[in-house]
């Protein structure tokens, strides 16, 4: 895939991820099971969605495809890291395997695009 579409697409999965929670909790929480802590929900799609608007607007450019790349792929493994570790602490719902299994596939996809996106050269 082209570093600038995958940044594209990157960005538009981590805006639309973060709003579902902000703009209907309940059906986020029917899938990923309920909060107890609100603020941290809040938190964490504020940060998604600013994340995905920041790969999407850096994307038009080859900076801004390496920018958009370094937050793809930072973004992807926080996520990625959360969802192993606090799933088989019971601190969140199996269902974020599901989420862990697509940011691995995002940071394959990152890795397939090849260094670069991440290091300045090529496109």
């Amino acid at each position: 895939m082209d570093p600038r579409g995958l940044a594209r697409a990157h960005g538009v999965f981590n805006v639309l991820g973060g709003a579902w929670p902000l703009f209907h909790r309940r059906s986020f929480e029917v899938v990923f099971g309920p909060k107890a802590d609100e603020w941290l929900q809040y938190t964490v799609a504020g940060l998604l969605v600013t994340s995905g608007l920041s790969q999407l607007r850096a994307s038009r450019t080859p900076e801004g495809v390496r920018h958009a790349a370094r937050t793809g792929v930072s973004t992807a493994a926080v996520l990625l890291a959360v969802d192993l570790v606090y799933v088989p602490k019971g601190r969140i719902a199996p269902t974020y395997l599901l989420d862990a299994l697509m940011e691995a596939g995002r940071l394959v996809a990152w890795y397939r695009c090849g260094r670069a996106s991440m290091d300045g050269a090529g496109h």
